[in-house]
C-alpha cells in the first residue's frame, strides 16, 4: 500500500481506497461549508472514509456511534450522513427512523459489510440515498455524496 491510499481493515480483508490526486480537487465555498458525517464504530472505516471525504474538498466529522451523532452539536450542520448498518447500541436503521421520526431530512447512504436484501429495501425505502456493500468503490461514494450535498 502506498501512501496515497488509506485501507480498512475488516475482519481480516483491507479496503483500499486510492486517494484522489490533488490536482483532481474542486473545492467550492459550498463544498467547504457544508459537513459529511460518517458514523461507524469501526475507528479506521472512521478514519479512511474522512480522509477520502477530504481529499476532494469536502468536510467530514467521525462519530463512533449512532447516539454520538444524535448528541452531536454538529448534528444540525450535517449535510450528509454515511453510516454503517449494524452497530453496537443503535443500528443505523435505527437512527434512520429516529431522524425520519424528528423530520430531519438529512440525507443518508448506508454502508455494511453484511447486507441482505430485505435490510436494503427497508434503508431504501425510508429514503436513504445508497447502500453499498464493502468493500465498495470510493468513486461509487463520493458519487452519491456529491448530489446529496446539493441538496
Amino acid at each position: 500500500m502506498t501512501c496515497n491510499q488509506s485501507a480498512i481493515r475488516r475482519n481480516h480483508r483491507v479496503i483500499v481506497f486510492p486517494r484522489v490526486q490533488q490536482q483532481n480537487r474542486t473545492v467550492t465555498s459550498k463544498s467547504t461549508s457544508q459537513l459529511v458525517a460518517i458514523v461507524d464504530d469501526d475507528r479506521s472505516v472512521q478514519s479512511a472514509l474522512k480522509d477520502l471525504m477530504e481529499s476532494v474538498g469536502l468536510s467530514a466529522r467521525c462519530f463512533g456511534s449512532a447516539e454520538d451523532f444524535l448528541e452531536s452539536d454538529e448534528r444540525n450542520l450535517v449535510a450528509c450522513l454515511v453510516a454503517d448498518i449494524r452497530m453496537p447500541g443503535m443500528s443505523g436503521l435505527e437512527l434512520q427512523a429516529k431522524l425520519n421520526a424528528e423530520g430531519s431530512r438529512i440525507p443518508i447512504i448506508f454502508i455494511t459489510a453484511r447486507s441482505d436484501a430485505k435490510m436494503k429495501m427497508q434503508a431504501m425505502q425510508a429514503g436513504a440515498v445508497e447502500f453499498l456493500s464493502k468493500p465498495f468503490d470510493h468513486e461509487i461514494l463520493l458519487e452519491k455524496v456529491r448530489p446529496a450535498l446539493k441538496g
